[in-house]
């Protein structure tokens, strides 16, 4: 009779420690989801704000770079806060830091200040830097190390249903249709102009505003939530270094990173004008195109989880980084509808990559972990930074060409998953 209690109270115990762990599973990967609608609204606002602020594509290129530069500069400090504390504490202070950046494109469309968009986008993304560095590795440690990879690849799916719902429905509200060329705008009187600038910066606000009081939500449910600990939260010691890079695999995972993030920046932010100018299509068809783009994305998230459960996952990198380099040369060499269904194929094949990237850079680093992530988050600066080249090489030649920078990402990609990462079932030593 007291055994049956003692085990009753043993299931009961478990029962309650489980419960916790799954209701912090499901909000954490709930935050996939939302890093998703700021970043996927990257591609609309490139050619909105270049109507709206009259800017050319080189300028336009900022929008990108104000946005993942901002994972450069606050990937340490998030990663000071989460072992200063814990990820509940970065998680919540991320989540405000966003609202507040979202809250600034109501006065940003207000005056049409180039400069206060940027801001604002700048401010958005180092709340989502704080929500990355948490919750990347927290989907890593919560459960069995073994199916790490197939976890973050089945968060990072919430990931590509946030950029569906971008693509599809809120493009529709920023995006008005109208098209106006250079010559229609100059013949405009001043008065005109004002009123049909003001009226497209405008529509980002709604949205916007939408965005942050859902981000402002989520904060006061975390807040209210309690997480249960994990392990390789104990060590209380505020350290970030360089010491991580002495891993082999870790090193080139963040090259392999920022090559990858720069690329798939540039093969959404610049799709709407890829359309326009290879396949000449109106921006309208091409939000929708925008969808398929990031369904596409989406879809392959889900497939690849399901693949990685019977496939080694740098086996699985390597076929579709080299699927990608293919499918870019033709994009590149033959444009046309044809490239435009190629870049769908990318997206699909990149799908994985991110997550993959990730769970292989971090593997084994025990309580250097979180800095590890950090650095690993900072490396998105290359969506920063390598968008700025396709920007450069499209305003000099033309935006099809220009498709050749994210060829040369993925090449990169492909040399790491074939040369420097390690297949998941090693147990071989991972430092050079």
């Amino acid at each position: 009779m007291n055994s049956t209690i003692e085990m009753k109270n043993e299931t009961l115990t478990g029962s309650a420690r489980r419960n916790p762990v799954k209701i912090t599973f499901i909000l954490v990967v709930s935050l996939f989801f939302l890093w998703a609608l700021t970043g996927n609204l990257i591609p609309v606002l490139i050619p909105h704000l270049r109507k709206a602020c009259r800017l050319n594509d080189f300028q336009s290129a900022f929008i990108d770079s104000a946005y993942w530069v901002s994972y450069f500069f606050f990937a340490l400090p998030a990663a000071w806060v989460m072992r200063k504390w814990n990820y509940k504490t970065g998680i919540v202070t991320g989540l405000l830091i966003a609202a507040t950046g979202a809250l600034l494109f109501y006065p940003a469309a207000e005056t049409l200040s180039f400069g206060l968009f940027l801001f604002a986008l700048f401010l958005v993304a180092a709340g989502m830097t704080f929500l990355e560095t948490a919750a990347n590795p927290y989907i890593t440690i919560i459960g069995p190390k073994e199916t790490a990879v197939q976890r973050l690849n089945f968060a990072q799916a919430f990931n590509g249903l946030g950029a569906f719902v971008a693509a599809f429905f809120l493009s529709k509200v920023i995006l008005s249709g109208t098209e106006m060329t250079d010559a229609q705008l100059n013949a405009l009187a001043p008065a005109e102009l004002d009123a049909y600038l003001l009226s497209e910066a405008r529509s980002v606000q709604a949205p916007y505003i939408a965005i942050a009081a859902c981000l402002i939500l989520v904060a006061v449910i975390f807040i209210i939530v309690r997480f249960p600990k994990v392990q390789e939260e104990h060590d209380g010691q505020v350290k970030v270094n360089l010491n991580v890079f002495r891993h082999r695999h870790f090193r080139w995972g963040v090259i392999a990173q920022f090559a990858y993030v720069g690329a798939q920046v540039c093969i959404s932010s610049f799709f709407i004008r890829y359309t326009s100018f290879s396949a000449g299509m109106p921006e309208t068809e091409a939000t929708n195109f925008l969808g398929m783009l990031l369904l596409c994305f989406m879809v392959g998230r889900y497939a690849g989880t399901l693949i990685m459960q019977r496939t080694d996952p740098r086996k699985l990198l390597t076929a579709y980084s080299a699927a990608c380099v293919l499918l870019l040369a033709y994009s590149v060499l033959a444009g046309g509808k044809t490239g435009v269904y190629c870049l769908l194929g990318v997206e699909f094949f990149m799908s994985i990559m991110f997550p993959t990237i990730f769970s292989l850079a971090i593997r084994d680093l025990g309580n250097e972990t979180k800095t590890g992530s950090a650095f690993l988050v900072m490396s998105i600066v290359g969506g920063a930074l390598i968008p700025l080249g396709l920007g450069a090489v499209a305003h000099h030649y033309n935006v099809q060409w220009a498709y050749a920078v994210p060829l040369v990402c993925f090449a990169v990609v492909l040399l790491y998953s074939w040369r420097f990462a390690l297949p998941v079932s090693a147990n071989a030593p991972l430092s050079s």
